[in-house]
């Protein structure tokens, strides 16, 4: 399959919250086990200032339906952040995935091409969307998802890097 901005993000979108999934799976039976109260490892965070484990799945949520927003004409569902439990989580991820399921990659044709301009309070800025996809989305998702493992890590979820990975068919 040639390299497209469709194979791009919606497949490796689409894996990162299949591993995300299966990361909160380990965490569920972690807390069941050990008797850490579930709030503990959604509301954890690695520092202060941080996201705690509920926000990083947000924010790849929100990262990942943008981008195709920013990319195509399509509408991308909107999803409050008012989740407050693991079941709630599951569901905002679903609920993601189940939006990228009908994304097509003719819908993503030509977006590489696609202007797209990103207005933070002190900086504006201008990408093509390849430069979009692959300087600012990917990593800012993939940091998303590495946060929210390195949360449950940090709570003693025993996962690896094959879980982060996911699988490998």
């Amino acid at each position: 399959m040639p390299l497209t901005m469709y194979t791009l993000s919606i497949p490796v979108f689409t894996r990162g919250f299949s591993a995300l999934g299966g990361l909160l799976d380990k965490a569920e039976a972690f807390a069941v086990e050990s008797g850490t109260p579930l709030d503990d490892l959604f509301n954890a965070r690695l520092a202060p200032d941080m996201l705690p484990l509920s926000g990083q799945i947000q924010r790849a949520s929100d990262t990942s339906k943008n981008a195709i927003a920013r990319l195509t004409t399509l509408e991308v569902p909107r999803f409050p952040d008012d989740e407050q439990s693991f079941a709630d989580l599951r569901a905002r991820i679903a609920k993601t995935v189940a939006f990228f399921a009908n994304v097509t990659p003719e819908d993503l044709d030509g977006s590489e091409k696609r202007e797209v301009t990103l207005n933070f309070p002190n900086l504006k800025v201008n990408f093509s969307g390849d430069d979009y996809l692959l300087k600012f989305v990917l990593p800012n998702f993939y940091f998303h998802l590495t946060t929210a493992y390195d949360i449950l890590r940090h709570k003693g979820v025993p996962i690896g890097k094959a879980d982060f990975i996911g699988g490998l068919d």
